[in-house]
């Protein structure tokens, strides 16, 4: 039973292994032409390496035989039902609402956007808007499987929005933003969420798994660009009403100066 659980598992340490090395080549070129850091800190980010190492690579087998086969089965279910157009989107904004909170990449930046700046963006208030973002991503990914949407339908319009509120919103927003749509596209929304769309598409009729199942991730990338726009907007304003709360007082007693100046 467990040699199954580990079948193919030697193939994946190759494919994580590659993919690691480069990047401790590049750590131990700067170790020794630049940072030459003390031989404790050096060990411990070795250490730190080799839990990525076998984190990445245990991950992946379990998406391997867990994640996409589960994903798919509950598409084929969810696609199978006769009234799959009328639950198909509310259970896609569920899901895609509760896999943002699971996506290691969102915590960080979440984590870090407070950080910078000095809490004036909660990473509780953008851990909610992204997460809107990517249950409306997946909500449009289901209707467009069920009704025949072409994706460059929901694309072009979703991108075209995107630049014209880029014209309101201030810069630190939009940096945001564009990262936000890449840390959405986890491994929890890509592994779990696409195979749930593969499945509907596979058992939907007239719809090709290929060319309907695939194209959410795209989705994906854009809604929290969206999402994490409108919150700089609502920003703005917030600000702009604090701003006139604090000009009034100062006006007011500018001008009674004035007045008693005057008198």
């Amino acid at each position: 039973m467990i040699t199954h659980f580990f079948q193919g598992f030697d193939h994946i340490l190759h494919e994580v292994a590659l993919a690691v090395l480069p990047l401790i080549i590049l750590f131990a070129a700067f170790q020794i032409f630049f940072l030459r850091l003390s031989l404790k800190k050096v060990w411990k980010m070795m250490f730190g390496i080799t839990l990525t190492f076998f984190g990445l690579s245990f991950f992946l087998q379990g998406v391997g035989i867990g994640f996409f086969p589960a994903g798919q089965a509950i598409g084929e279910i969810l696609g199978q039902n006769t009234r799959a157009w009328l639950y198909l989107p509310l259970i896609g904004l569920l899901f895609g609402f509760v896999v943002t909170f699971a996506e290691p990449a969102i915590r960080i930046l979440n984590h870090e956007v407070e950080k910078v700046t000095a809490g004036s963006i909660s990473s509780n208030i953008l851990l909610f808007t992204l997460s809107i973002g990517v249950a409306v991503s997946i909500a449009l990914s289901m209707i467009r499987i069920i009704v025949g949407i072409p994706l460059w339908m929901i694309l072009v319009p979703g991108y075209l929005a995107a630049f014209c509120l880029i014209r309101f919103s201030k810069k630190r927003f939009i940096t945001i933003a564009f990262d936000a749509g890449g840390v959405a596209t986890g491994p929890m929304t890509v592994t779990f969420i696409m195979a749930i769309a593969v499945g509907v598409a596979n058992v939907t009729e007239g719809r090709d798994p290929l060319l309907d199942g695939f194209g959410m991730i795209s989705l994906v990338a854009l809604t929290p660009i969206l999402s994490v726009l409108v919150l700089g907007l609502l920003y703005s304003k917030k600000e702009d009403v604090h701003r006139e709360d604090i000009k009034k007082p100062l006006q007011a007693d500018h001008h009674n100066r004035e007045k008693e100046t005057s008198q």
